[in-house]
């Protein structure tokens, strides 16, 4: 015996689903940085040390006059001289002019004038201590700078970005159907009979 039979055969629908991710691009320019660096400046200021030394009196006590030098000395002395052989010459004569007071005058005279004078004599060519005469100034240094600051100029660049955002689509991958057979449906009506 053959029952009917209702066959149901479903199919369920599917969806598709397609991603594009999202896509951030980030550049960053480098800052422009100027750097300018005045130099310093420096000024010196300097006063050269001196030295002096003076020996023309350890010149002279070694008898190493210059010229100038001896011919004033020769002109004082000559000077001298003559006054001294004033003075003698004027004593002399004021002897002369009291002969009449006794003694000898012309006698003593003679002798005294063919005397030669006693001479002191010295080591003549050794400087005298003290005749070298040094002077030193020791001068002067000075030194006056200024610090110059830097100059720094910056420009900072802002980021470029750039965004793509994402998407997603949604599609029917499979549409649900249902499929519905019968097998061995028949229908009995009055005085019939028929196969569905």
């Amino acid at each position: 015996m053959q029952f009917p039979q209702i066959r149901l055969e479903s199919k369920f629908g599917q969806t598709e689903i397609r991603t594009q991710s999202s896509k951030l691009e980030i550049e960053q320019p480098k800052a422009e940085l100027s750097i300018e660096q005045p130099a310093a400046e420096l000024n010196i200021d300097r006063k050269p040390a001196r030295l002096t030394i003076d020996q023309t009196e350890a010149r002279a006590d070694m008898d190493l006059k210059p010229i100038s030098r001896r011919i004033d000395e020769a002109a004082q002395q000559g000077y001298q001289d003559w006054l001294s052989g004033l003075a003698r010459v004027s004593q002399d004569g004021d002897e002369l002019m009291r002969i009449e007071n006794g003694g000898n005058p012309i006698a003593d005279q003679a002798k005294r004038n063919s005397e030669s004078p006693m001479l002191d004599f010295n080591i003549g060519w050794t400087p005298s201590a003290g005749s070298v005469k040094i002077g030193y100034d020791p001068g002067k240094v000075d030194i006056n700078w200024k610090q110059n600051k830097p100059v720094i100029e910056s420009r900072l660049n802002k980021p470029i970005i750039t965004y793509t955002p994402g998407k997603a689509e949604v599609s029917l991958k499979q549409h649900p159907s249902l499929k519905i057979d019968f097998a061995n449906l028949r229908h009995v009506g009055i005085n019939y009979e028929q196969s569905i």
